[in-house]
């Protein structure tokens, strides 16, 4: 058991100098602590888990603040800052206290207060986050710097083929009758059966999805869209995939709800054209460069740096 004044160490102690700024106990602790008790929750059964994943979210939140800190280093040392700068981060401020304070600034004041801020420390905060976000998108999210091929494209499709199968799939549209809680045994299959004579009799479907079914989709008149097997329980699926289009199915009874089911279409198992995922995979790759070049850019950083861990 660490006695106050070594718990008051342990807390302001360095843990990263990055050039001539340090990372402190306190922030690594601040910044895991809601996703650290999430951890915990998760594995609360398994404590050898649960310090492994631990370590792993300190190592990865160290390495995010050492990040900042030599971005921010960097924008410090190229002489970016100017007074338009510090007017941009005024606005900001200015911004965040009018949708998160109602407009009062001495709201924003006794909240910090409450947390052991001060409004210097928080408009520092404000001015790095800014620095930050504009660093990367000039290093590596700017879109002038990433530029994805056609070539490249029809590569990766070929070379991921597998990755856009789509298995069987039926377009329908569903009706679900839920068991009620209370009431008479059989009241919801009776209600199904009513509004399977009335489609029986000519009423569209949709119309009497929109009036009866309890389903998320009543408004668009019980429509699923294509959905593979796994969207269903295999009770329905073995029904849904029997269906030829335009036909319904009889009530299905399960202990939840009644359910009947209309196919409007069928389509097999089959790889998505390249025309269906072109922009899935531009934005893939895209994805792919961003990250690459920002490594490229702090590993730079890095190098040129002095960074300390203890």
């Amino acid at each position: 058991m660490f006695c106050g004044a070594a718990r008051a160490d342990l807390v302001s102690g360095i843990q990263v100098v990055v050039n001539d700024a340090v990372i402190t106990y306190a922030e690594i602790q601040d910044g895991v602590l809601s996703r650290a008790q999430t951890i915990a929750r998760l594995y609360a059964t398994d404590p050898q888990r649960a310090e492994q994943e631990g370590r792993k979210l300190r190592d990865e939140e160290v390495e995010r603040l050492v990040e900042d800190k030599l971005i921010v280093h960097e924008f410090q040392s190229a002489g970016y800052a100017t007074n338009v700068l510090e007017s941009v981060i005024d606005d900001r401020i200015r911004d965040r206290i009018q949708k998160e304070f109602y407009g009062d600034r001495t709201r924003l004041i006794k909240t910090l207060q409450a947390e052991g801020i001060t409004y210097e420390m928080f408009r520092r905060q404000e001015w790095e986050k800014f620095v930050i976000e504009y660093m990367n998108f000039q290093n590596s999210s700017n879109p002038r710097k990433i530029l994805i091929s056609p070539l490249k494209i029809e590569q990766y499709y070929e070379q991921h083929r597998s990755d856009f199968k789509v298995d069987d799939q039926v377009r329908l549209r569903m009706i679900v009758v839920n068991q009620p809680s209370t009431g008479p045994v059989g009241m919801a299959r009776r209600l199904a059966e009513e509004i399977l004579a009335k489609i029986d009799a000519g009423v569209p479907f949709s119309e009497m999805a929109a009036v009866y079914s309890a389903g998320s989709q009543r408004s668009e008149g019980g429509d699923r869209g294509w959905v593979d097997r796994g969207y269903f329980k295999p009770e329905l699926a073995r029904v849904a995939f029997s269906l030829k289009p335009g036909q319904h199915s009889g009530v299905i009874e399960l202990p939840e709800a009644c359910y009947l089911m209309m196919v409007q279409d069928t389509r097999p198992s089959h790889v998505r054209p390249m025309t269906e995922v072109r922009a899935e995979i531009e934005r893939t790759l895209k994805a792919e460069e961003n990250l690459a070049l920002r490594k490229q850019w702090i590993d730079r950083l890095k190098r040129k740096s002095f960074v300390q861990y203890y």
